[in-house]
């Protein structure tokens, strides 16, 4: 998965609110995933990146990833990053995952996305029998 620049979560943080700035990154990342802007493995900034980009302390970041990885909306995989979780259950997890692995590797094969979306329709289109 290629890496995301941070400044496609077009964040900000209202240091004059009454919310504490922890507390509107996680709202603000996790309303853009319910909304689906921010879809199922889609990778987040790293904490440092998006702390600078926004202006605050590292630790206000990270605890806005670990309430949103409470919550499930998001999900840590060691040195890989922080990716927006799958919702539901296994099947959909797996899907996801599988999605993710099909991308990545349509990346490395240097697959533009129409191709790799050409490639993806049509191994469905015969997996399902449709025309």
């Amino acid at each position: 998965m290629p890496h995301t620049p941070s400044n496609a979560l077009n964040l900000a943080v209202d240091t004059e609110a009454p919310e504490a700035p922890y507390e509107q990154v996680r709202a603000r990342i996790a309303e853009r995933v319910r909304g689906g802007d921010l879809p199922t493995g889609y990778k987040l900034p790293t904490v440092r990146g998006l702390a600078e980009e926004l202006g605050l302390a590292a630790n206000t970041v990270a605890k806005a990833y670990r309430a949103l990885e409470a919550d499930g909306v998001i999900e840590t995989r060691g040195r890989n990053g922080t990716f927006v979780a799958a919702a539901g259950g296994a099947a959909e997890r797996e899907l996801a995952d599988a999605a993710q692995a099909f991308a990545a590797r349509a990346r490395r094969l240097g697959s533009t996305q129409d191709s790799a979306l050409a490639a993806a329709h049509e191994a469905l289109r015969a997996a399902y029998g449709t025309a």
